[in-house]
């Protein structure tokens, strides 16, 4: 059997607005639920995170291997929704894409200030 993540915690200063977010910049479903604990968007048949309510936490970083077509329309909404975003983790706000691997990456941020990577060449 292959080893694969099935999902991963996510603290946020309220789980449902940032879920919401998550789901609305990435493209994903969000089904606001009565979670007890999380709430849930699908990343795809294999991930699932699940968005927790936390007073503090430490941001953290997302790095999600996408398709061409899949970084041009969240990229599209990161732009459509004002964000800065940038070339590498140490430049979130140049507005430029790096090519590493000879694919395209980008960086940005979310409200609770986790770092999300896209890339199209996994790295």
């Amino acid at each position: 059997m292959t080893i694969r993540l099935n999902h991963t915690i996510v603290s946020a200063h309220n789980k449902q607005d940032a879920a919401r977010w998550f789901a609305d910049v990435f493209g994903l479903a969000f089904v606001e639920a009565d979670a007890d604990h999380f709430a849930p968007v699908r990343v795809n048949d294999t991930l699932t995170l699940l968005f927790a309510d936390a007073a503090s936490f430490d941001a953290q970083h997302y790095a999600f291997h996408v398709s061409d077509a899949e970084f041009d329309a969240i990229l599209g909404r990161v732009k459509d929704k004002g964000l800065a975003f940038g070339s590498a983790p140490w430049s979130r706000s140049d507005r430029k894409l790096n090519d590493w691997g000879g694919g395209r990456g980008v960086y940005f941020e979310t409200p609770d200030s986790h770092l999300m990577e896209l890339m199209t060449v996994p790295q």
